[in-house]
């Protein structure tokens, strides 16, 4: 999940309300979409001005999120010298103009606004910036910035959207009053813009951890999930509600919602069938496919009564527990990137590694995993939480990927229109 091959990419380039037409196409490094730094780097060095990319304006072929060919709308920081402003089209005019449920940091004023409230928080916690930030990530889940500061370290600004993510700052102070080595230092919290500046973790992310990182990383996660849930904090901190309960009212609307999108009643079948029929449509279910989820949805309450007997108990998730969230210089393993914070059962943060490692630490990271639950909740079945909870698991992520769709604008759905689906088809497979 680490790498990806290269994408070719054009760029709508704007300077205030001006025009430049559009640039390219290029060739860069670094296949994913979201990636903005190569995009930044090609275009700036062809004009000769800094250029921030506001958003994702159309992607074709690629899968995924990556590859392929992409088109941003780019905006120059200074006015450029050539090409020479135009007239943009009506279709082009309609691409970059206002559009519904677009993120903050994809507008000009947006993104000057979340860089100004950064170094202003630099300035007052006395680490001044040094230069322009560098633009690392942008997409319609998050942008990302990188500042070099006047004491030679490094802060980074993350910008999200509150509407449906978790109060970053807020979260990591919760789990940093359990364990203040786990979390990033936090230098700047704006939680009803959605800002979040944070001070230089030291280290690479995760990808492909080793044992040790596991040892280091999984335990004190769950030591400090079992703390939060011990003494009440966890359930009263306002955390967004995905207790296994709560998550099946919202898997049988989501299936109202695509039975009614795709013109089927959706009823069940006597049995969920053997074999998912091949080469189907990626954003859509079958009417087959939709019985079958009405039947597992219906049999989801006994599950949850068997996860419950597992005696776990509902703390704070981290929403996102792959090891690409974890950062570690060799010595401090720490976690990152708490958009997807909830209150909900342990097991879907357990279970969330599996897919991003191979087959030998996977059965590291589950065994220290439910050791760890084992010894902090003497008498309950760790193991048997992690085989219950896969179905649940699966349509959580259904659940909340259909809440990206439901908060982005039309242009950047693509980077997760058949993510829903995919995850409701990924349920119907462990049910069988």
């Amino acid at each position: 999940m680490k790498h990806a091959n290269g994408r070719t990419v054009t760029a709508h380039l704007t300077y205030g309300d001006e025009y430049f037409g559009l640039l390219g196409p290029y060739e860069v490094d670094g296949g994913w979409w979201s990636s903005a730094a190569p995009v930044v780097a090609r275009v700036a060095e062809e004009l000769g001005v800094p250029v921030v990319v506001l958003r994702l304006a159309s992607a074709r072929s690629g899968h995924g999120g990556h590859g392929g060919h992409v088109v941003y709308h780019v905006e120059a920081l200074e006015r450029p010298t050539a090409p020479a402003p135009r007239q943009a089209g009506p279709e082009v005019a309609a691409l970059l103009g206002p559009a519904e449920r677009r993120a903050g940091w994809a507008t000009a004023a947006g993104l000057r606004e979340a860089v100004d409230w950064a170094g202003q928080a630099l300035d007052a916690a006395g680490r001044p910036p040094a230069g322009r930030p560098e633009q690392v990530r942008t997409w319609n889940l998050s942008g990302l910035f990188r500042f070099r500061t006047a004491d030679g370290g490094e802060a980074w600004l993350k910008a999200i959207n509150p509407a449906f993510n978790a109060r970053e700052g807020d979260v990591i102070a919760l789990l940093g009053s359990a364990d203040p080595t786990l979390v990033p230092p936090v230098l700047g919290s704006d939680p009803e813009r959605g800002r979040l500046l944070l001070d230089h973790v030291p280290g690479e992310d995760c990808w492909g951890p080793s044992a040790e990182e596991v040892a280091s990383v999984v335990p004190r996660l769950v030591a400090a999930q079992a703390a939060l849930a011990a003494d009440g904090r966890a359930a009263t901190a306002g955390l967004r509600d995905r207790t296994l309960p709560t998550l099946l009212a919202h898997v049988n609307a989501l299936l109202d919602r695509l039975a009614a999108e795709q013109g089927t009643n959706g009823s069940a079948p006597d049995e969920l069938p053997g074999d998912l029929p091949g080469g189907l449509p990626e954003d859509r279910l079958t009417p087959g496919e939709l019985a079958a989820a009405r039947v597992l949805a219906a049999r989801l309450p006994a599950l949850v009564e068997e996860l419950a007997a597992c005696g776990l108990p509902d703390t704070l998730l981290h929403g996102d527990f792959h090891p690409g969230n974890w950062r570690s210089d060799g010595t401090r393993t720490v976690v990152v990137d708490y958009a997807d914070s909830a209150f909900g059962h342990p097991a879907v943060d357990g279970l969330r590694p599996r897919r991003y490692v191979d087959e030998e630490r996977w059965a590291q990271i589950a065994g220290v995993w439910a050791q760890a639950w084992r010894t902090h909740v003497p008498g309950s079945a760790p193991e048997r939480a992690l085989e219950l909870v896969e179905p649940l698991y699966h349509l959580a992520y259904a659940v909340r990927y259909q809440e990206f769709l439901d908060h982005i604008e039309t242009s950047e759905r693509p980077y997760h229109e058949t993510d829903p689906v995919s995850e409701i088809r990924a349920a119907l497979a462990c049910a069988n």
